[in-house]
């Protein structure tokens, strides 16, 4: 019996645990695609002299990665721990570029691509991919290492 049963209970997550990482790959994948549309925006306000903002859809898809991280480390904790890894480094990340954004902004400098959330994100997906696609790689692994 676990002593934290009552107190908190999570009944639910066995039940929408497997879906997660599947939910974590999809807004992985479109967190790169927002951050292509954050980047042709803040380009396009630079242009325009308007102040830098971020793209709400890029704000949501990162949000909706870090807490669907969170639960993922309630229902598997070693693989979420290992999986927040990825998504701590995009968070983390996320925030230093928009920063690095406003100081070339205001330096006048010239717009880089996003190149570490880009990878950050990259390796969210990698990660989400193992654990999202297991029921299409295992049996393969099982034939050849049983």
């Amino acid at each position: 019996m676990d002593p934290l049963q009552f107190l908190v209970p999570l009944g639910w997550i066995e039940t929408v645990g497997p879906i997660v990482p599947i939910a974590i790959l999809v807004l992985a994948v479109a967190n790169i695609g927002t951050r292509v549309l954050e980047n042709r925006r803040q380009s396009w306000q630079v242009e325009n002299d308007e102040p830098i903002t971020r793209h709400p859809l890029n704000t949501f898809t990162t949000m909706g990665i870090v807490t669907l991280g969170l639960l993922f480390v309630l229902y598997r904790p070693i693989s979420g721990m290992i999986m927040m890894i990825a998504i701590f480094g995009l968070f983390v990340a996320d925030v230093f570029e928009y920063e690095g954004r406003q100081v070339e902004a205001d330096n006048d400098l010239e717009f880089e691509w996003p190149k570490a959330t880009l990878l950050a994100s990259s390796l969210t997906i990698i990660y989400a991919m193992y654990y999202a696609l297991t029921p299409l790689y295992s049996p393969i692994l099982d034939a050849i290492f049983a």
